[in-house]
């Protein structure tokens, strides 16, 4: 149980992240979810760290999970008062690397289903071949079968919604 319950996952995210994703020696999906959502503060922290930038602070962001070489998923509270699971789920990547991953929850858990971690879907190469997962897609049809679509369209429709993303980001950097 999650002592803070402001950093527990909502139900549809806690539910696909508690599926173990495999590495498969890089041929698997390249994340590690965190049992609760980073807290503001240390949010902040990394933040300042990834941008150099000390005048910025973390806030519109909801850190989930990390890929092995420390780069973050996160939601990007860009929606203004619109709840959580309508959010743009975005990776921050170890090296620099950004992209907005899935437009809300429900593209996100289609995606996972699909065989795509946040990291694949930034580094999206058509010519990957991920391998579709029965149990996030059983996740994803409970909690948002009305969304179904596959890997491509969701990271097609955000990088549509989202295109100045990275733009964004990388004017914080100093």
């Amino acid at each position: 149980m999650i002592a803070d319950p402001e950093r527990a996952f909502p139900p549809a995210l806690a539910a696909a992240l508690a599926v173990p994703f495999d590495y498969d020696d890089g041929r698997g999906v390249d994340f590690e979810p965190f049992p609760a959502f980073v807290s503001e503060a240390e949010t902040t922290d990394w933040f300042r760290a990834w941008t150099g930038n000390p005048e910025v602070d973390g806030g519109a962001f909801r850190v989930f999970g990390q890929d092995g070489t420390g780069g973050y998923a996160a939601f990007w509270l860009v929606r203004g008062s619109r709840p959580l699971s309508e959010q743009p789920v975005v990776f921050l990547g170890s090296e620099g690397e950004t992209g907005v991953v899935a437009p809300d929850l429900a593209g996100f858990l289609w995606l996972l289903a699909d065989g795509f971690g946040p990291w694949e879907a930034a580094a999206y190469d058509s010519e990957w071949s991920p391998g579709r997962n029965d149990e996030l897609e059983a996740v994803a049809t409970r909690f948002a079968a009305d969304s179904r679509q596959p890997a491509s369209d969701v990271i097609r429709r955000a990088a549509e919604e989202f295109p100045d993303f990275d733009d964004i980001v990388m004017a914080l950097c100093r």
